[in-house]
């Protein structure tokens, strides 16, 4: 490792000395330049500038600008010139005809603005693709992609480059790795994953406006999260003047679906304001088969099951804020958000042949399984930011306080049954209730401003966290009795205090850096109420990270990055309870649960803002495995539950390109290759898997006419493993078609995801005596239909867009649900 850091810097450090100093112009020669800056007055990056005869326009020289948009042309024979400044999807902007004489030429600044063309009074601006790739961090624009309309949030991840939806285990990957952070405009959900997967099962997409996949933060952010950082950025108000929108859709799958949402945002003088809303109802399906072998005692038993679900949820949210522009360079904000949620499995039944090793059958027995919950949230947010008329001198300040209330309940109804099919024994009927409530307060200030030749950025952030799970286990007899063996009460509480540094600056012209180090101050206690266990950690950690980019010419860039972070224990996963989908099968947490930590590297290619390479290397210590099997094999029951691992080693491959076939088709292509390496001691035997897998998603943008366009896209994962379970092969294709009417104020869109039905888990585990498969198909396949119509004023300059306080805290109740 320590020689590829050391041919990467040195190839970073390469090339550049030529750049530091530019010798003085030739007897007859002289020198052009100039700056670029977008239509906010931000340096311009990369953009294209050629250099022209002003005799007969044609072409003398050509480059890009570099990072902070300025460009220079050298050694220019003497005569009479002129300059153009172009970039895809901008204006073209010619300088006047100018004179090099033996002198320095410094051109006007150019101002690009993007490039529009009236239609019977509509403006028409250029389309960003599905994904884009910047420097630090890819970008998914939900709100451009015609498949995407009517999906949910969940449906759209999974065509997220590098990211894998493993639905069987209701988790989300990033880059093949475990510990993702998710946040909604910068605030984490604070959920388990299942809950959070059912949240974003239950977000519609029409909500979205761009999801960013952030792989390698600096140290700004909190150090939890070791494959990064999900921030999905919920659509907002861009307009002055009063305008809105309204989204319908419905879908069938099976069953049937549908959605509303609908924005109101108004912004005059010193306020601007929004409110939103938006109602989701559905109903599905989950079908599980599972085949296990459990061998005990020179016998095995053989279980096959297969369990059939029917679900039904709804969920409806409102977000609220008003921004006061006190002054020119202050201004206040308040942001309140909110959602309900209600799920239940109507119908849910397990049916299970239990066999002896020559197949012949023992018994069988049929579980009637009934889930449902409540879920409810409200958000609260403050907000100070003041620019001091020092150029970029800054201070924000941020107040928050998050509430999540739930509810979940169970009953499970079993009866056995010999093989001649006559009841065996009394059934065994079980139900269990779990209230839980979690509360956040956070305060967070940050600080920059202009320091020597680079930027200063400092801050302090810290925020309490109390949770409270209390699992009542009943059985029945004549009357409903408590089991105070599967009954729990659980709290947790936590305090987290921080600070960190930060510094951009500049090596030479061409050679930017950041150095950044945080430190966290973590107390934590959890307190098992009914086992009477308290585990009380108190600890300080460190995290530093480094950044280095190299211009390395007007066409390649080359960005290093290094960071340390923390994925503490998540609060349900310490919660010892345990959760039942049968007699035989259930869940269980692990107080025992230690912090794992991260060292990432990662290198980054770009080549003309097109083609974007990503190699990246991390190392796990104490890595925490979710749903790992165990078995108790005298009672035939198998569980899963969380642990830690000794070591991951974690290698990726990411490249990211843009393909324009014709003007009227492009096509958007990510390939990431994974390879994972673990090796520890689990269940007092040595554990190593070495795995590498794949995945690839293309998506292809049609433009029929003024008023049509058309997508196909699709995606697909190699095989791969989830902890110990190795899954097959799993992808998708979907098609989209779009009709602009009423002057494009409106759209109609009709989209079949997953024309095949081939996003289906299918998957084995074996490790010791631990033998299963398991297949699970949920309804992806989809039909859906969407209308969006816009309203009002929709031509003018765009809102305030903020992050809250609590923008890097609330995936921490993740774990078992």
């Amino acid at each position: 490792m320590k020689i590829l850091i050391n041919l990467t810097v040195a190839l970073l450090l390469s090339g550049n000395f030529a750049f530091a100093q530019t010798p003085e112009p030739a007897a007859g020669k002289g020198r052009i330049s100039g700056s670029i800056l977008d239509e906010k007055s931000q340096p311009f990056p990369f953009v294209n500038v050629l250099l022209l005869k002003a005799k007969d326009s044609t072409l003398v020289k050509g480059l890009a600008a570099d990072d902070d948009g300025k460009f220079l042309f050298d050694q220019v024979a003497t005569g009479k010139y002129l300059a153009l400044v172009s970039m895809v999807g901008y204006q073209k902007n010619y300088s006047d005809v100018f004179t090099v004489d033996n002198n320095v030429v410094a051109l006007p600044v150019f101002n690009l603005k993007t490039e529009t063309q009236a239609l019977n009074e509509v403006t028409v601006v250029s389309k960003k693709p599905f994904i884009e790739q910047e420097i630090d961090r890819t970008v998914v624009n939900v709100e451009n992609s015609i498949v995407s309309a009517g999906a949910t949030a969940l449906e759209v991840l999974e065509r997220a480059p590098g990211v894998t939806v493993d639905q069987q285990n209701e988790q989300l990957k990033l880059r093949g790795k475990e510990g993702v952070i998710v946040q909604i405009d910068g605030k984490q959900t604070f959920l388990s994953q299942q809950e959070l997967i059912t949240l974003l099962r239950n977000t519609p997409s029409d909500n979205i406006e761009k999801i960013e996949l952030i792989t390698n933060p600096s140290a700004k952010y909190d150090a939890a999260g070791n494959s990064g950082i999900i921030n999905i950025k919920m659509k907002r108000n861009k307009n002055y003047g009063t305008n809105g929108n309204i989204n319908l859709g419905g879908a069938w799958a099976r069953f049937g679906r549908g959605n509303a949402t609908a924005t109101l945002n108004h912004r005059a003088g010193k306020l601007s304001s929004f409110i939103s809303g938006g109602a989701f109802l559905n109903k599905g399906f989950n079908n599980n088969d599972i085949y296990r072998t459990i061998p005990f005692e020179d016998k095995v038993t053989i279980f096959d099951q297969r369990t059939e679900r029917i679900n039904k949820s709804q969920y409806y949210n409102v977000r609220a804020g008003v921004d006061y522009f006190a002054t020119d360079k202050t201004t206040l904000g308040v942001l309140v958000s909110g959602f309900y949620s209600e799920f239940s499995n109507p119908f849910g039944q397990t049916n299970t042949r239990i066999l002896n090793e020559d197949l012949s059958l023992q018994r069988t027995f049929r579980t009637d399984v009934y889930n449902g919950g409540k879920m409810n949230n409200i958000s609260t947010n403050l907000n100070f930011k003041h620019q001091f008329n020092d150029k970029g001198k800054e201070l924000t300040f941020d107040v928050d306080y998050v509430r999540y209330g739930g509810k979940k309940s169970s009953n499970l109804d079993t009866k056995y049954y010999l093989p001649g099919g006559q009841q065996d024994g009394s059934p065994e009927t079980v139900r269990n209730n779990m209230p839980s409530d979690i509360n956040i307060a956070v305060a967070k200030l940050d600080y920059a401003q202009p320091l020597w030749k680079g930027k200063f950025e400092t801050g302090l952030k810290s925020s309490f966290v109390a949770s409270d799970n209390d699992m009542v286990f009943e059985t029945k007899a004549d009357d409903w009795v408590l089991d105070p063996t599967r009954s729990n009460r659980f709290k947790y509480t936590e305090n987290v205090n921080a600070a960190y540094l930060n510094y951009n600056g500049s090596i030479t012209k061409k050679i930017k850096y950041q150095l950044g180090l945080r430190g966290e101050h973590t107390h934590s206690i959890g307190n098992s109420v009914t086992l009477s266990q308290k585990r009380d950690r108190n600890y300080i950690n460190f995290f530093p990270s480094v950044f280095l980019s190299n211009q390395l010419d007007t066409n390649n860039v080359l960005n290093l990055s290094y960071s340390r972070r923390i994925d503490r224990p998540n609060y349900q996963s310490l919660n010892p309870f345990e959760f039942y989908l049968d007699p035989y099968t259930f869940q269980r947490g692990n107080p025992n649960l230690k912090p794992q930590y991260t060292n990432s590297f990662q290198l980054v290619h770009v080549y003309k803002s097109f083609l974007n390479t990503t190699i990246a290397y991390s190392r796990i210590k104490d890595m925490i495995a979710d749903e790992l099997p165990q078995q108790i094999a005298s009672e035939n029951k198998t569980f899963v539950t969380s642990d830690n691992l000794d070591n991951q080693d974690n290698v990726s491959l990411t490249v990211s390109f843009p393909i324009k076939v014709a003007k009227w088709w492009n096509i958007q292509t990510n390939f990431t290759g994974v390879y994972n390496h673990y090796n520890s001691v689990y269940l007092e035997e040595k554990l190593e898997i070495r795995q590498t897998s794949w995945n690839m998603y293309a998506a292809n943008q049609f433009t029929i006419s003024k008023t049509w366009s058309g997508e196909i896209s699709g995606w697909y994962n190699s095989r791969a493993f989830y902890g110990l379970y190795q899954a097959k092969p799993m992808g998708m294709l979907n098609a989209g078609l779009q009709k602009n009417i009423w002057n494009k104020k409106g759209s109609i869109r009709l989209n079949v995801n997953d024309i095949f039905w081939t996003n289906r888990f299918r998957g084995r585990a074996v490790y010791k005596d631990i033998d299963f498969h398991v297949k699970s198909q949920w309804p992806s396949r989809q039909f859906r239909l969407t209308f969006t119509y816009n309203f009002g004023n929709q031509n003018v300059k765009g809102a305030r867009q903020r992050n809250t306080g609590s923008d890097d805290l609330q995936k921490r109740a993740n774990g078992g649900s």
